[in-house]
């Protein structure tokens, strides 16, 4: 089955990304799969790149592939290890000291499928825990500009398809707070998919209000941050 599409529904693709030049972009886990992609990507339309990863040997070798594909990419390397508070807190410190203001983060790093297992602080370190809690700590520490974005994601694609809707939400112009990306679907009870990022529907339990605020309270207690307090 083929679909005709217009130019309004036209593929949303890495070549819609605008320039950015003078902008600032964090991606954590960017030394491979999709945070590799991303940092790619960004690094291509003249963003400053800075790679945070565990492993900063593989965060340096990540770069260099960067330096490779793109002459004259802008990058930088940081350490951060996400399953654990502290070092979030020693990362954002470094980060708030080398960079006057961040104008993304992309919150590509998690772990799946792993065997149960605890961090030094008592969580599992799991998507939940990278993607949420070490958020709050590190929008604390970074003290972010009122117009950054901040993306969390998931995908299942391959690298290149699978960044493009953090990439969509991380860099379009119409882009809105709250809004969700992934694969465009079409068809009966939309079994197609393009691939192709648009704005999508969440899961219908997404929008439990309650869950919600349950969620919200219990990541601020068990992180110590709360967004109040940052006025």
């Amino acid at each position: 089955m083929t679909q005709q599409l217009s130019g309004a529904q036209r593929h949303w693709t890495e070549a819609d990304i605008p320039d950015l030049s003078g902008r600032t972009a964090l991606v954590t886990g960017a030394n491979t799969g999709l945070g590799l992609q991303t940092s790619r990507v960004l690094a291509a339309r003249g963003a400053h790149v800075v790679l945070a990863c565990r492993n900063l040997d593989k965060a340096g070798h990540a770069a260099s592939q960067i330096a490779a594909a793109f002459p004259g990419a802008s990058t930088s390397t940081v350490r951060l290890d996400l399953t654990s508070q502290s070092g979030v807190r020693s990362a954002a410190g470094e980060i708030r000291a080398r960079f006057p203001h961040l104008d993304l983060l992309v919150n590509n790093a998690g772990v799946m499928e792993v065997p149960c297992q605890r961090t030094e602080d008592g969580f599992e370190p799991g998507v939940v825990y990278t993607d949420l809690f070490a958020t709050r700590s590190t929008r604390q520490q970074f003290l972010l500009s009122p117009a950054m974005r901040i993306i969390n994601f998931w995908a299942v694609q391959n690298a290149r398809m699978g960044a493009l809707p953090a990439l969509r939400a991380a860099t379009d112009p119409s882009a809105r707070g709250g809004e969700y990306y992934g694969p465009h679907r079409y068809g009966l009870r939309r079994r197609f998919s393009t691939g192709y990022p648009a704005v999508v529907n969440s899961s219908a339990r997404s929008h439990d209000e309650a869950d919600q605020a349950r969620l919200w309270q219990v990541s601020e207690q068990l992180t110590g941050v709360s967004y109040a307090a940052l006025g």
